[in-house]
């Protein structure tokens, strides 16, 4: 054992149905289906109903998931109190979104596991309006969930374009192998506790800078540059002085990462439509490109390719989520993978107990440490 085994690099600790994370190849598959063609064509509710499949009875087509999630965000609203949104505007986003799905009962069925589904979205809306000085906004269960989470946003109907946008976002980023929130949706899930509990192990997991917190300091970072020629500037200054740019390299992805492209494509689209001001579209890509000339010069034995975060930041920014609210959107789409990598692991029955090595001192040194 070495010091890499830490993080248990190439470990394989699950057998799963769900996904596959090829980093050499840049791909991502769901359930034997292409990211690249999910995110163009799937609703959120299709990728729900993929994920589920197999793993509930009586489980309805996307066109009943839709009913039934509406349903469920009515559910999850009315567990909203008068007076949430003085406790809870003290807190940031992510940690008040995760201490209202903590009012959700435990469950290891369908209807426990779509309020699970349904709760963030209603909860992000709720927080990012209650940080404004608004109130929340009751779900309309005739909607589909994305539209329904920009109606409960912005108290308007978005246009389908926008709709589409977020639609893209969700199911991007609905499931992505074993990441650091679903071992740990799944670790919790072994012991039996629940899938609400499971959930609340990977929103835990996913606020972590490390994994799904990032995304806000890339718009920090195009507010700095500020425009498209001072680009190559700023970042060269930025490596030199040894930080992190973010936005690119992934832990797995030795080549693009896939979403990042899916995301590109669904900005593009959105500005297209009028929804994207073309100067910030501007910006964004004279920096993304700057970055990579800059990462192979500077660094040409490390494989640093845009991630997935450089253009979530750009379309939630552009969709009307504060930088703050940008994990729990997030969450709001990878929930339907905790939940359906928590019944999976249900299913095979078996405690995720793995081993530690021990390298303290023996009794006999520390005796002697003492004695000393």
């Amino acid at each position: 054992m070495n010091d890499d085994d830490d993080g248990l690099e190439g470990v394989v600790a699950a057998r799963t149905v769900l996904s596959e994370v090829d980093g050499a190849a840049g791909r991502l598959v769901i359930r034997g289906h292409s990211l690249d063609d999910m995110a163009r064509h799937w609703r959120y509710e299709s990728a729900v109903a993929l994920l589920f499949q197999g793993f509930f009875d009586s489980l309805p087509d996307a066109a009943g998931l839709r009913v039934a999630l509406g349903r469920a965000r009515c559910e999850a609203f009315e567990l909203l109190e008068p007076n949430d949104d003085a406790m809870l505007r003290k807190l940031p986003p992510i940690e008040a979104v995760r201490a209202l799905l903590a009012r959700l009962p435990d469950g290891d069925d369908l209807a426990a596991a779509l309020r699970l589904v349904a709760a963030p979205a209603v909860y992000t809306a709720a927080v990012v309006r209650w940080r404004l000085g608004a109130q929340a906004l009751a779900p309309d269960e005739t909607l589909p969930q994305a539209a329904d989470m920009l109606c409960m946003l912005h108290g308007r109907s978005p246009t389908a374009a926008q709709v589409a946008a977020l639609d893209t976002y969700l199911v991007t980023v609905c499931d992505h192998g074993l990441n650091a929130s679903t071992f740990a949706a799944r670790v919790v899930a072994s012991t039996g506790a629940g899938l609400a509990s499971a959930v609340l192990a990977g929103i835990s997991a996913l606020k972590g800078p490390l994994h799904g917190g990032a995304p806000g300091p890339v718009l920090d970072a195009l507010d700095a540059i500020g425009t498209a020629a001072n680009a190559r500037t700023w970042l060269e200054a930025s490596v030199a002085s040894g930080e992190r740019l973010m936005g690119f390299g992934h832990r797995i992805y030795r080549v693009r990462d896939p979403r990042a492209d899916a995301l590109k494509g669904a900005l593009r689209r959105l500005g297209a439509e009028g929804g994207v001001n073309a100067s910030r579209i501007e910006l964004a890509e004279s920096a993304e490109q700057a970055a990579l000339a800059i990462l192979r010069e500077k660094k040409p034995g490390r494989p640093l390719e845009t991630n997935v975060e450089f253009y979530t930041a750009l379309l939630l920014e552009a969709l009307g989520f504060c930088r703050e609210s940008f994990t729990c959107v997030f969450a709001a789409g990878r929930v339907s993978g905790w939940v359906a990598h928590a019944r999976e692991q249900v299913k095979k029955g078996r405690l995720i107990r793995p081993q530690s090595v021990y390298v303290g001192p023996a009794p006999e040194e520390a005796e002697a440490a003492l004695a000393h």
